[in-house]
């Protein structure tokens, strides 16, 4: 199905120019979000007519959303969960829980901005980015952690690895040293028969 494009769509092609989609794209995405039109030629006509507003629009629109990305872009948030003493979460963590987030901390974010490549299912710090306009783009930090001490820590540099590889060490240099002890309190050729 051929449709005029009323707006950039990523990977598809810029205002005003005809692109060949699929029909259930089409219909159940592009018309419905109104980012298209079907390319006919009543539709073609509307739209040179409309184009001036059209742009003015999208101008204002990319505005906006760079001014909202200027102090969105570096922020860091975050996002207290359950997870195991190696840092596997029991779950994951969502774009909703990312915008919930990010709205929390005074900026109004839709799941839909948020871009997730892949689930965030362990404790640490994860880039994020967010597409507040299909020309605007702004990179953020989700700090995933059991508790609001444990994101401090994090955000200072530690992980939850690092830490439970220090404890460990620590555990066992206090074993062993145990063990040393036991060793020197035995005389050599005390026989306990």
């Amino acid at each position: 199905m051929e449709v005029v494009l009323l707006e950039r769509v990523a990977k598809l092609g810029q205002m005003g120019e005809v692109v060949n989609v699929k029909q259930g794209y089409a219909r159940n995405f592009l018309l419905p979000q109104g980012k298209a039109l079907r390319a006919t030629e009543a539709n073609l006509k509307r739209f040179e007519n409309e184009r001036a507003q059209l742009e003015a629009r999208n101008l204002e629109a990319k505005g906006e959303a760079e001014k909202v990305a200027g102090r969105l872009d570096g922020q860091s948030f975050v996002v207290i969960r359950s997870a195991s003493d190696g840092g596997a979460l029991y779950g994951s963590v969502t774009t909703r829980d990312i915008a919930d987030a990010a709205t929390e901390g005074g900026f109004s974010l839709d799941k839909r901005q948020v871009v997730l490549n892949q689930p965030i299912k362990d404790l640490g710090l994860h880039e994020i980015e967010v597409h507040l306009h299909p020309e605007v783009t702004a990179a953020i930090t989700v700090n995933v952690a059991r508790s609001a001490e444990e994101a401090e820590m994090q955000a200072s540099g530690k992980s939850i690895q690092e830490l439970q590889a220090e404890a460990d060490a620590e555990a066992e240099f206090d074993i062993q040293e145990l063990f040393d002890d036991i060793g020197g309190a035995v005389e050599p050729g005390d026989d306990d028969r």
